[in-house]
């Protein structure tokens, strides 16, 4: 029996994939912990076989804490989720060596580049990777560069976090300005040109630098999309699943640009979100450097990087997980998501004609 310690189990993602090893493994011993002592995961009956409130990942008693708990539930491995947890634990490897269990994820280098928008524009910026991108901040809001080498309409979002945090379509400098006027708690932005075709989104798996596999969707419709400025609440309630190689292929290319640009190879999930310009032409808008939330009802269409993730936890290499660069499903799947619901996986479009 394999005991597996699931990070930040209030969200989505992370119960996700608890649900996926409650499915694959019946012995397994799945223990949850969050910063939150209401975290919605811990109430869900069945998931978890154990539940702990443990400290934030940026205080001193974190990871004495997580090694304990490890010591003492004899933790085999872990999915370590949100992404400041991820940055720390990349962090604590280059101090100590070791990992205070087996996990599956990047560098800090990498990790933290990519968890920073701005740090990611950065990398990208002169390429044909990322749309035209400025970073902002509330003490320098660089009005005239915005009006100027971005343009309105733009689109604005915070640099950290996911959710669609911060985002909005500014249409002139007044809607800028009242937008950082009622974000005054966010410190930084990224302001970039309005993409106007689709939103698309991908989930790869890299291991020490080679590709290995990767199958991409399309976002079609937001969950609570009124609630929000922007109509993007970063949870998706209608997709497909799509057959596209050109997805996975531009993603790749990114990836490589980024680890020659940083030096370092690419390790472990790294989920892409893509917009379409007026011309059909792929943008990257962001790069999550761990599972997405769509993990599980993906898993459910014949693309199942969690159960991967295990393997490699548990063999210690790749060997054993097949290469699948350009994944293609089996039907026109399409899935519907909601906040209280499990996500619900269509074998086509067809039903809603029905």
């Amino acid at each position: 029996m394999k005991t597996v310690l699931i990070t930040g189990i209030g969200g989505l993602t992370p119960r996700s994939i608890a649900t996926i090893l409650r499915e694959n493994h019946h012995d397994y011993r799945i223990i949850g912990c969050d910063i939150d002592k209401k975290a919605v995961g811990f109430f869900m009956s069945g998931l978890l076989d154990e539940h702990y409130v443990c400290p934030r990942c940026d205080s001193e008693e974190y990871f004495p804490w997580i090694e304990k708990l490890v010591a003492e539930k004899g933790i085999d491995y872990a999915f370590v989720q949100p992404e400041a947890e991820i940055v720390a634990w990349g962090a604590y490897f280059e101090q100590t060596g070791k990992y205070p269990c087996p996990v599956f994820m990047g560098c800090k280098k990498l990790s933290e580049s990519l968890r920073d928008k701005s740090i990611m524009a950065d990398l990208l910026e002169g390429t044909d990777f990322i749309p035209k991108t400025i970073k902002v901040t509330q003490e320098d809001p660089r009005f005239d560069q915005v009006s100027n080498e971005i343009g309105f309409p733009c689109w604005i979002r915070a640099t950290e976090g996911t959710g669609g945090l911060g985002s909005l379509r500014l249409d002139d400098l007044s809607s800028f300005k009242s937008w950082l006027f009622i974000n005054a708690a966010i410190p930084e932005f990224t302001v970039s040109e309005f993409l106007t075709g689709r939103h698309l989104a991908n989930e790869m798996l890299y291991y020490e630098g080679e590709y290995v596999k990767g199958a991409a969707l399309e976002c079609a419709e937001y969950v609570m999309a009124n609630t929000a400025p922007s109509h993007v609440t970063g949870n998706t309630h209608f997709g497909r699943f799509l057959d596209d190689d050109r997805i996975n292929g531009f993603c790749d290319s990114c990836v490589k640009y980024l680890e020659n640009k940083l030096g370092v190879p690419a390790h472990g999930i790294l989920s892409f979100d893509l917009k379409e310009n007026a011309r059909g032409e792929l943008k990257v808008t962001e790069v999550n450097i761990r599972h997405m939330a769509y993990a599980g009802v993906m898993a459910h269409a014949g693309f199942d990087l969690i159960e991967d993730t295990v393997t490699i936890m548990e063999d210690g290499n790749c060997d054993r997980v097949v290469r699948d660069q350009f994944h293609h499903y089996d039907k026109p799947y399409v899935f519907l998501r909601d906040v209280d619901v499990e996500p619900i996986l269509l074998e086509s479009e067809e039903v809603f004609d029905a």
